[in-house]
């Protein structure tokens, strides 16, 4: 995602469902000198959904993942290079979604993910995501 490139964010590590993602305070600093909220949100936001992704993916199915409502609070600013996590789902939620996009080609799965950075927990982020089966042409 273009997103991606213009923050700076690189995937650090993907670990028993839990997806972890860097980007330095360089590329998201705002007028304050700390990190710009809506470079904490995104980066929250891409974790949680690189979750989803991957585990469609370890289980073989494909689909489309979207952001379709999420909550954000910043619990302090964000002075340094910061590192979101996110994941995993829980194994109940897990299974509903991929029994509901087996069936029903559509299904929903929420997750949280945090921000932090050296001085430790900076965002908590809960986000609710939708996967789509690839639409087939009739025929």
């Amino acid at each position: 995602m273009p997103v991606t490139q213009h923050l700076g964010i690189e995937a650090v590590g993907y670990h028993n469902g839990v997806l972890s993602l860097r980007a330095p305070l360089a590329a998201n600093v705002n007028h304050k000198g700390t990190a710009f909220g809506g470079s904490l949100n995104a980066i929250a936001t891409l974790a949680g959904w690189g979750v989803i992704w991957l585990a469609l993916r370890e289980h073989d199915i494909p689909g489309e993942v979207v952001i379709q409502d999420s909550s954000v609070h910043y619990l302090r600013p964000v002075r340094g290079d910061f590192v979101a996590r996110s994941g995993p789902p829980e194994p109940e939620a897990l299974s509903r979604l991929l029994g509901a996009v087996r069936r029903r080609g559509r299904g929903r799965i929420g997750l949280v993910a945090e921000v932090e950075d050296s001085e430790g927990a900076a965002v908590r982020f809960a986000g609710r995501y939708v996967v789509q089966a690839p639409i087939r042409p009739p025929g």
